[in-house]
Order: structure tokens, then C-alpha cells, then sequence
């Protein structure tokens, strides 16, 4: 339509040009306009092309667009309950460029909570589209907290998203207990290692209590917290004796029979071993597990899974894939980018341009090298020329 190519041409032209040309006046002339627009009937194009031009006014604005700031915010979150899916996920892109200028965050927060729990128990006939709303909900708070959480200034805002995300994280739906996960994880590492262990110990340890009898949706909720609080810097800090609980019921759950549930313990392990005290020697005792659970003859998501928490601890626990003792898991790596499926190869692809730092040059390749058989360091330097080199980012940080 013409409005979609309008607003996706605006965000190109703001996009190509350089930011000492958009001088402030400029960018607040453009921007009143499309704030009263996008709340109009529009169709799904035409709000993603517009969002994401308010997305980009945002990064070439700065603080020239303060005055707006509670505009953009109400924009923003309308468009969570928006029926379209990719809508509702540049609503949550466009949440994230704001916080650098939103000097309220309580506010926010304090609706996106509401939200969240709100329709937790509400099941009629627009449940589908009630879950999809909550999920997209703790997604934007999961995002505020990450990027606004350090400008809260009322003591019960993060305290009330972890009570959110605690409620939530054993919901029906797996993806309201992914996206209820990063809540947690998030308000654990506003809140202090005081905070984070009792989450753990309530969520986590109390919940496995007896494991074998846990539902699936229990079971993977479980996983998830681990993923998520075990990944923030928080958890290096984590209470040693919660810790190996943690260790002993990720292992176990690695071996569930629900696909679902062992492909959240594989990635959950990474967070694991990246914030272990000390990792060669839980590196030697977790190894063989996480290897089994990149075996080709296990479903695509586990494999994957297992590719993700590799990746978490490489970005945990930077250069441990490049020493002796990390080699056999790296070298199970590379067997996987090099076999079997295109969805785990690239998953990977990924895994092995963290672990060899391949963003700052051939340091990390040389370092593997120093290490390997004659082999693998062939293979892997051909890897690194023809697929790793060409990658530019992972973006892993979900």
C-alpha cells in the first residue's frame, strides 16, 4: 500500500543518511505525524513499516526526542496486543530503543506486569490470542528491565516483575514460560545474589524436589530458569551447595524422554558450565553428557539446543573451547557444522565463530590450533576460511 512504501521509504532515507544531517527539528516533524498514524486502522504491513521507522528515529534521534518519550511509550505497548505477530515483535525491538531516553520506567513496568498476569487465567475462545499477548508483554518487560531496570526508582517495581515471572514461569504454554524465564532472569540480577539464590531454591531446587514425578510443563519451566538466571552475570554468584542441585537436575533432565524439556536442559547445561567457579574441572564432568546430546541420532531441536548452550558458555567463559581442556567439545562441534543437517550446521557455525573469537581476527583460530591434531586443525581451518570469516555477528543474546 502506499502508506506501508511511505513509512518503509521514510526509514530508508533516515537510515542512509548520516546523523549530523538529521538535526533534531528535523526528526520531531517526522516523528508527530507517524505517532498519530499508527494507531489508525491500519493493515499489519503498514504498522511494521511504521514502527520500525519510529525504531530508527530513535537511534538517529538520541535525546533531541525526549519530549516525546511518553508517546512513543504508549505506541509501543498498544501495539503489544496487536493480533500480528511480527508487529507485536517490533514493538518489543522499539521498547528497547526507547529505554536509553525513558527517565520513568516504574510506570512501564508497573502496566507490562498487570498485563502479564491479567490474562494468565482467563480460557475462552481468544485464549490463543490472550497467550500470544502475554508472551509478547513479558518479552517488553524482560527488554525494559535489561535496558531501563538500573533507572527504576520505586522498590517494588523489579520485586513485582519477579513475582510476575515466578507466577508465570509454570504456565501451560511453553512460550509464556520462556519469555516468564528472562523475566526472571532479569529481576535477579537487579535484585543481588540474595534474591537470585532464594529464586533458585523456590523455582528450581524445592520444584525438583521429586523430579521424576514433575509434569512436562514443570520439568521445562525448570530448564528455562536455569538457562536464564545461570547466564546473567548474577549467576557466577549463585550459592556453591544450590549450584551442584542445579548440575544434578539439569543432567537429568538432559536425559527426559519429552523432547521439549531435554532440548531446554542441553542449552540450560551451557549456562551451567559458563558459570562455573571452577570450569576445567566441571567441563570434565559435564563433557560427555553435552556430547551425547549433540549426537546426530537425537532429535534437530536437541542438537541445536546443545549447539545454544555451547554457545552460552563460550560467551560466559571466553577462549575455555580454545585450551586443551575444551577441545573435545569443540571438536564435537566441528563435526557437527561439517555433518547432518543445514538447521544444526548453521547452529554450530554459530557455536564455533564464538568459541574461536573469529570477530577479532585469526587469535582464537591460532589458539585452537596450538592444541589440536593434525586432523581437526585442518578441518577447522578450512572451516574458518570458507564459512566462519563470513559470518559477521551472532546474535545469541535472545
Amino acid at each position: 500500500t502506499t502508506r506501508e512504501l511511505a513509512a518503509s521509504g521514510l526509514g530508508e532515507l533516515i537510515k542512509i543518511t548520516q546523523t549530523k544531517y538529521l538535526a533534531g527539528p528535523f526528526l520531531i516533524k517526522l516523528t508527530g505525524p507517524l505517532l498519530r498514524i499508527v494507531g489508525d486502522r491500519n493493515p499489519p504491513a503498514v504498522k511494521i513499516a511504521i514502527v520500525q521507522t519510529l525504531g530508527l528515529i530513535l537511534t538517529k534521534g538520541g535525546p533531541a526526542l525526549r519530549a516525546f518519550v511518553p508517546q512513543f511509550q504508549t505506541t509501543f505497548v498498544k501495539a503489544l496486543s496487536d493480533p500480528s505477530r511480527q508487529v507485536r515483535i517490533e514493538a518489543i525491538k522499539a521498547l528497547a530503543l526507547l529505554m536509553p531516553l525513558s527517565t520513568r520506567v516504574d510506570p512501564l513496568i508497573k502496566e507490562l506486569v498487570s498485563t502479564s498476569l491479567g490474562k494468565s487465567s482467563s480460557v475462552t475462545a481468544d485464549t490463543a490470542g490472550l497467550v500470544a499477548i502475554q508472551t509478547a508483554t513479558l518479552e517488553a518487560l524482560a527488554v525494559v528491565l535489561k535496558h531501563g531496570g538500573s533507572k527504576v526508582k520505586l522498590a517494588e517495581s523489579v520485586p513485582s516483575s519477579l513475582d510476575a515471572g515466578k507466577e508465570l514461569v509454570l504456565h501451560e504454554d511453553d512460550g509464556i514460560r520462556e519469555s516468564a524465564a528472562k523475566v526472571v532472569g532479569y529481576a535477579c540480577e537487579l535484585l543481588g545474589v540474595d534474591e537470585a539464590n532464594s529464586a533458585m531454591e523456590e523455582l528450581v531446587v524445592d520444584q525438583a524436589s521429586n523430579l521424576s514425578s514433575c509434569s512436562v510443563e514443570v520439568k521445562h519451566g525448570i530448564a528455562c530458569i536455569c538457562r536464564r538466571v545461570l547466564s546473567r552475570p548474577i549467576g557466577a554468584n549463585i550459592d556453591r551447595e544450590i549450584y551442584k542441585s542445579i548440575t544434578s537436575i539439569i543432567l537429568t533432565l538432559m536425559k527426559d524422554d519429552k523432547t521439549m524439556v531435554k532440548e531446554a536442559a542441553s542449552v540450560a547445561i551451557g549456562a551451567v558450565l559458563g558459570s562455573s567457579g571452577d570450569i576445567n574441572s566441571t567441563l570434565s564432568s559435564l563433557e560427555k553428557s553435552i556430547a551425547k546430546n549433540m549426537d546426530t541420532k537425537e532429535e534437530l531441536s536437541v542438537q541445536q539446543g546443545a549447539a545454544d548452550g555451547l554457545s552460552i558458555a563460550a560467551r560466559l567463559q571466553p577462549g575455555i573451547f580454545r585450551t586443551h581442556e575444551g577441545l573435545f567439545l569443540i571438536n564435537s562441534a566441528l563435526k557437527m557444522a561439517m555433518s547432518g543437517s543445514q538447521r544444526v550446521q548453521f547452529s554450530y557455525n554459530d557455536f564455533l565463530w564464538i568459541a574461536l573469537d573469529v570477530e577479532n581476527g585469526e587469535t582464537g583460530l591460532n589458539e585452537y590450533l596450538e592444541h589440536a591434531y593434525l586432523e581437526e586443525a585442518k578441518k577447522m581451518k578450512a572451516i574458518f576460511s570458507k564459512v566462519l570469516v563470513k559470518i559477521k555477528a551472532v546474535n545469541d543474546d535472545d
